[in-house]
């Protein structure tokens, strides 16, 4: 009788081990499930960081074409990863916003997504400005130039005519190797807004034919030169695998301008997401240190178009010793 209860009660035992809603809870949050047994305990902490999540949450923004500006690209939202935070947070039980983690939340609609139209300036909530520099003159001044970028850290998008790389090769295998973006300028630097079809595609195809074999590669963008041209032009640029970009903010140094007063005036006009049109010329090599100097300094970080366009937030939180979450 006695070993009869024994094995009654190792058995109610376990049992009571396979039906515990503690355990249950516990592999519903191994599978994902937002429900733990210490969350139970902590939920205080749990719903604390939920709410400020709610509360801090930025949504993401889609691209756009805007009637202004045109295409815009989209830039990712920002949120709390409620479970990874909460299980920093819970061995101690208490909220620490400096141990939250992050992830970032793409948009729906991209840049890709929209129909073909020019590019103006990059995401107005993105604190970063891009460089310009159309090339198809001003070969004494491009290693001064590099030189100032090298030292700022700083990439730009370097835009090729194509006659100029034919004339050039090692200027622009130059620039290439020092890990700058290389974009189309067109190959004679026509207007194109005057240009046939046909006239506009050769003028495309054969600057890109001599970057690809002069430096490997084959640009996705195209800056129209003068910033001529029409509706037409940014079809083909888009059915060449390629954006159009124009600028926000143009140097006009071709005009040779005192540098400090294009300096100023520059850096006066810098907003989120401003382009900054340039060339390889004696106001730009001898400005460019301040200016970026002058940007950096009202907080905006500087890179290529790319860099610019990319819907990667810039200002994403990070906890010592945890990796954030992206994507």
């Amino acid at each position: 009788m006695l070993k009869s209860l024994v094995s009654f009660a190792i058995m109610l035992s376990l049992l009571g081990t396979f039906f515990n809603p503690l355990n249950m809870f516990s592999e519903q949050w191994a599978m994902g499930s937002p429900v733990t047994a210490k969350e139970i305990k902590n939920n205080a902490l749990y719903k604390k960081i939920k709410a400020y999540n709610k509360e801090h949450k930025i949504p993401a923004i889609d691209a756009r074409i805007d009637n202004i500006w045109g295409a815009i690209p989209g830039y990712n939202g920002l949120a709390v990863d409620v479970k990874t935070s909460y299980n920093i947070m819970e061995q101690d039980g208490h909220f620490d916003v400096n141990q939250l983690v992050y992830k970032q939340i793409p948009p729906d609609v991209h840049l890709e997504d929209l129909d073909s139209a020019p590019i103006y300036r990059g995401n107005p909530q993105k604190p970063m400005v891009a460089l310009l520099i159309n090339v198809a003159w001003g070969n004494e001044y491009i290693p001064e130039i590099l030189k100032v970028l090298k030292n700022s850290g700083v990439k730009a998008t370097f835009f090729f005519d194509g006659s100029w790389v034919k004339k050039n090769p090692d200027f622009a295998k130059t620039i290439k190797q020092a890990g700058h973006e290389i974009g189309n300028h067109a190959f004679s630097h026509p207007d194109l807004n005057q240009r046939s079809k046909s006239e506009t595609i050769r003028e495309l195809k054969k600057t890109n034919n001599i970057i690809k074999r002069t430096l490997g590669i084959k640009p996705e963008w195209f800056a129209p030169p003068s910033g001529s041209y029409n509706k037409t032009t940014v079809e083909i640029a888009d059915q060449l695998g390629m954006e159009t970009i124009l600028w926000t903010v143009d140097t006009v140094d071709w005009r040779k301008p005192i540098a400090s007063e294009m300096v100023r005036r520059v850096v006066s006009k810098v907003k989120n997401g401003t382009m900054i049109l340039m060339h390889p010329t004696k106001p730009v090599a001898k400005g460019l240190k301040t200016m970026l100097s002058g940007i950096k300094k009202k907080g905006y970080q500087v890179g290529s178009v790319s860099e610019l366009m990319d819907e990667e937030r810039i200002d994403v939180p990070s906890v010592p010793g945890i990796i954030k979450h992206g994507l």
